[in-house]
């Protein structure tokens, strides 16, 4: 990766790096400090942090790419790098591919060096004053805190606001930016271990939060995930509110100031029809795209979208970052609630989401079993008897092996009926060995 951009930028390229609180992200770092440094390129160390924030520094402070070392949502026993390119965008997909068929063994990645290169059967090493240096780059994590104190339009001082930092990222960030602009604050999830991240806690399970915002009388409550790209909230009822809710919200707020360009909000197909049809008699149109923040983001630079999200909780706001960023909409929600002076539950009043049910099927290949031929008539007779009701999606995990099942139509008894019918052939063609 740093001879790629050293060769593509003539000469010496400058990287920064963050990681989560996973266990293998400090050894994953060392990899990555070893390796950068050996092909000449200078690694600045952000150390734990949050996605966003290395996406923010690279971006403004002219690297020519970022590296994120998080499995996000996942248990701590997964790992992975998200990459970002100079703009802190998500790396273009022809590097990407460049960078898997080298680690994939296909030497012919190696042409872009010339001869010498392929002969060696490697990438080039540096050596001497041309090795790379590591740095410690703790300021830029401190600067991405005082950008998002600064983000703050208004004061919280009369706020109550709980806190699930997941055991991950947002640890060291969260808690300091909301006590900053005054609200008192209730933090779970702030005590990781290297073994704790998102077990029984962030936005893949916010019954603690929903229990401390009850218990505790809050006005609201923010749960992150292991990285903190991702946000959801608990309103004062313990009431859970996902990324559509969030979308609603945002969408009615930044048209009323103005910043919602075109009138748009980009949206997946899992996001509940509910969200697009009440957005709409709001003057609000969604255009739709696939999962994944990465789709999000292209669709809205191709639309020209001030606002996308998923159902998940990644929210990107285009405005003030280019990637997802959990503790940025947490702000925005804020500003929402406190300039119009009302709950979060009264924002949400003309949004009623359709039932919908999502079951997650573990298994062992993911193409073999989403390409199982009896499945895909199973899930064919469903659409049928869905059609002009609802609907079903099968789709595989990006992350995980694991089948994701949604069901969508009026009646939840109905919802749960047809995930079931699905998830049960999921489990008998694993039985058979898939």
């Amino acid at each position: 990766m740093g001879a790629y951009f050293n060769l593509t930028n003539g000469g010496k390229s400058r990287a920064v790096i963050g990681k989560d609180t996973r266990l293998s992200s400090y050894n994953l770092e060392a990899a990555l400090v070893a390796g950068l440094t050996s092909s000449g390129t200078d690694a600045y160390l952000m150390h734990v942090t949050t996605t966003p924030s290395v996406s923010y520094v690279t971006r403004c402070d002219g690297f020519d790419f970022g590296v994120m070392i998080s499995a996000s949502h996942n248990p701590f026993y997964d790992n992975g790098i998200k990459l970002f390119n100079g703009n802190g965008e998500k790396m273009q997909q022809d590097i990407i591919n460049y960078l898997e068929d080298y680690l994939s063994g296909n030497k012919s990645a190696l042409k872009i060096f010339g001869n010498a290169a392929q002969n060696m059967g490697d990438v080039p090493f540096s050596k001497d004053e041309n090795l790379g240096r590591s740095v410690d780059y703790v300021a830029g994590r401190n600067r991405y805190i005082g950008h998002l104190i600064a983000l703050s339009t208004c004061s919280y001082k009369r706020f109550k606001i709980g806190l699930d930092c997941a055991n991950g990222s947002a640890f060291s960030i969260a808690k300091s930016v909301f006590s900053a602009l005054g609200a008192t604050v209730f933090s779970i999830g702030d005590c990781p271990d290297g073994l704790n991240v998102n077990k029984n806690c962030g936005s893949t399970n916010l019954l603690n939060l929903q229990k401390l915002v009850i218990e505790k009388g809050l006005d609201i409550g923010f749960a992150f995930d292991g990285d903190a790209d991702r946000c959801i909230c608990v309103d004062s009822d313990g009431k859970v509110v996902d990324g559509d809710g969030i979308i609603f919200v945002l969408a009615n707020y930044l048209k009323e100031h103005g910043e919602l360009y075109n009138n748009l909000a980009i949206v997946t197909v899992l996001s509940n029809s509910a969200l697009i049809s009440s957005l709409k008699n709001r003057g609000v149109n969604c255009v739709t795209c696939g999962v994944g923040d990465r789709l999000v983001a292209e669709k809205m630079q191709k639309e020209g979208a001030s606002l996308g999200g998923e159902q998940s909780g990644h929210i990107i706001l285009s405005k003030v970052e280019s990637t997802g960023d959990g503790v940025v909409t947490a702000i925005k929600i804020m500003e929402a609630i406190i300039e119009s002076k009302q709950p979060l539950k009264k924002l949400l009043q003309d949004y009623v989401p359709l039932p919908q049910v999502n079951k997650n099927i573990a298994v062992k290949d993911k193409v073999q079993v989403i390409s199982d031929v009896g499945l895909i008539k199973t899930v064919e007779r469903i659409k049928r008897r869905l059609e002009g009701e609802g609907r079903i999606i099968l789709r595989p995990s990006g992350t995980e092996n694991v089948i994701r099942i949604t069901v969508e139509c009026s009646d939840m008894e109905r919802c749960e009926k047809y995930c079931d019918i699905v998830a049960d052939k999921i489990v008998q063609i694993c039985q058979k060995g898939a």
